[in-house]
């Protein structure tokens, strides 16, 4: 057990090289966890950064009591960061948000009234502040992921997410799978809600995406997706004495 089973909801925040987003990122989420209707608390994985994105992220650790960190010892990715998080969280609800803060801490409000009904809740970025060569990529993958994932998810990029912690320990990781996350979900009978949200333009720090990653790599993952959904376990235990009660 760890300090995260106190809560509610532990919200993950993937940072890497976000040294200059990292002032915003404490004013926003501490607002946000004062305020939010259950205990939440915030868990921020440091992903290798080569900046001074660790050494900021300590030290907002050390000033606010419902922050905590973890740290990969080189750069795995956006997905091996979500995957590191997870494995650390113990309370029921788990959130996922970017930290490039264009979508809004306080829009976990907005999510959880479904959290408890659905496996899934994300946002549907609304009014995309984003360039249209990037909105038409998004456009173009989404596409391409629904028609070979039949998810039904809209915006499967937004990244503000409610999963149930025990649903999200059981989904099978691989590199991009945080574009799957429907999808995976899907695999364990679960129940997905998308849920409109706001959406800000970045004003720090640079986009670690490009076409490859955008688009061309996703293109190639619903591929393997489709294999690994015909050979997917998915069980539950009926009954068992393994118990020490």
């Amino acid at each position: 057990m760890n300090r995260t089973s106190n809560y509610e909801l532990t919200i993950i925040v993937p940072v890497y090289n976000e040294e200059d987003n990292m002032c915003a990122l404490e004013e926003k989420l501490s607002s946000y966890v004062q305020q939010a209707s259950v205990p939440a608390c915030i868990l921020f994985v440091n992903d290798g950064s080569t900046d001074h994105s660790l050494e900021r992220m300590m030290q907002i650790c050390h000033r606010q009591p419902h922050f905590f960190y973890c740290s990969l010892k080189k750069n795995g990715g956006l997905s091996a960061a979500m995957k590191a998080g997870i494995d650390q969280v113990e309370s029921k609800l788990l959130g996922y948000i970017d930290a490039d803060l264009q979508t809004d801490p306080e829009d976990f409000e907005r999510l959880l009234p479904y959290a408890h009904e659905y496996e899934l809740v994300m946002g549907i970025r609304a009014n995309r502040k984003d360039s249209f060569f990037k909105n038409l990529q998004s456009k173009i993958a989404n596409g391409f992921r629904r028609m070979m994932t039949k998810d039904k998810a809209t915006d499967t990029g937004c990244p503000l997410k409610i999963l149930h912690t025990d649903c999200a320990k059981r989904i099978p990781f691989f590199t991009g799978m945080h574009r799957f996350l429907p999808a995976l979900i899907m695999l364990q009978n679960g129940q997905m809600k998308e849920v409109p949200v706001r959406h800000y333009p970045r004003v720090a720090g640079v986009s670690k995406y490009h076409l490859w990653n955008r688009l061309v790599s996703p293109f190639l993952d619903c591929f393997a997706y489709r294999w690994m959904k015909k050979r997917y376990i998915n069980y539950q235990i009926g009954d068992t004495n393994l118990s020490d009660k």
